[in-house]
């Protein structure tokens, strides 16, 4: 294996009974990515993430984690890596730092650390004001980032993190991309982050595997997708006003399909892939229409997800992915 391969899956499935919920997964992922997992509820990315912690055995396939087998050698695995369910369960009868102590404690941290360790914690996950009182008044983003905080109490190399900002108000999601880019960025911690969240995995992501029913249907960073897709994007693109007749010309004859909006001296289009933009200005510098500006809008994450199951945004069909 690959020394800075954190994970390898062949053909890895699950079934119960009938039903296949990961189905010959087979992915790579390597140190200090921000992996993003991404499907519909019910699509295995919970299933995935038990049988790469050993929680669960496969039906067919193989997992190497961290070096070690999932199957065999379950707990030494799940000592070297820190989960984050997306309902984390917190005793908010206990304080913030009392919690974090008792998981240090569970992990092994030794006791020579456990003060400093868990100080750590709270001042990364800014609770250090709060840490003395009980978890039942904190705020639902405090909470998370306490959870967060104690998957991460014996400095896991590698965390699993499913829906960490769900429900959670803009600034206390800010603040929980902020603690995991620097997860990664700074401390190379591997993070496996299962969501149905496009616009946060686009933000967080360098990879993403898009699941569905069990089955991977993309792999890739999420550029790479749009090519793979072929999705098309938008140009804006500003031109000398007297220009715009010839300029909406110009367009529809190249892009017989478009339809071309424009507002004084922008032009904006759909329908133009990566590869035709050089082609289209040349156009229309040859039919005599001076070009200020062109730019292109990339397809986010969310045109290629949709592009993937054949859908369009707004349709009935997105409905799970909340």
């Amino acid at each position: 294996m690959k020394q800075d391969t954190v994970i390898v899956a062949k053909d890895l499935s699950r079934h119960f009974g009938e039903i296949v919920a990961v189905d010959h997964l087979t992915l790579e992922i390597h140190t200090g990515e921000i992996f993003g997992f991404l499907g519909h509820n019910g699509a295995g990315k919970t299933t995935t993430v038990r049988l790469l912690n050993g929680v669960l055995d496969p039906t067919a396939g193989s997992a190497h984690v961290l070096d070690l087998d999932p199957r065999t050698e379950g707990p030494a695995l799940r000592r070297r890596t820190g989960v984050l369910t997306e309902t984390p369960s917190l005793d908010e009868r206990l304080t913030g730092r009392e919690n974090l102590e008792i998981y240090a404690d569970l992990y092994g941290v030794p006791q020579d650390q456990v003060h400093s360790r868990v100080a750590e914690l709270l001042e990364r996950a800014e609770l250090t004001e709060r840490a003395g009182e009980k978890v039942g008044g904190y705020s639902k983003g405090m909470k998370q980032r306490l959870a967060l905080a104690r998957a991460l109490v014996h400095r896991p190399e590698l965390l699993f993190l499913d829906e960490p900002t769900g429900g959670l108000d803009p600034v206390a999601t800010r603040r929980v991309h902020e603690l995991i880019t620097h997860l990664s960025h700074e401390e190379q911690r591997t993070v496996f982050l299962c969501t149905h969240n496009l616009a946060e995995a686009q933000k967080l992501c360098d990879r993403v595997a898009v699941l569905e029913h069990g089955q991977m249907v993309a792999l890739g960073t999420p550029a790479e997708l749009a090519r793979q897709v072929g999705h098309s994007q938008q140009l804006e693109i500003e031109i000398a006003p007297p220009g715009m007749a010839a300029a909406i010309e110009t367009l529809r004859a190249q892009l017989p399909h478009a339809q071309p909006v424009h507002e004084a001296g922008t032009i904006r289009v759909m329908g133009a892939h990566r590869e035709t933009i050089p082609d289209l200005v040349a156009a229309l510098v040859g039919a005599g229409v001076r070009v200020y500006r062109v730019a292109a809008q990339e397809p986010s994450l969310e045109d290629v997800y949709f592009a993937l199951h054949g859908v369009q945004p707004g349709d009935e069909q997105e409905e799970s992915l909340s």
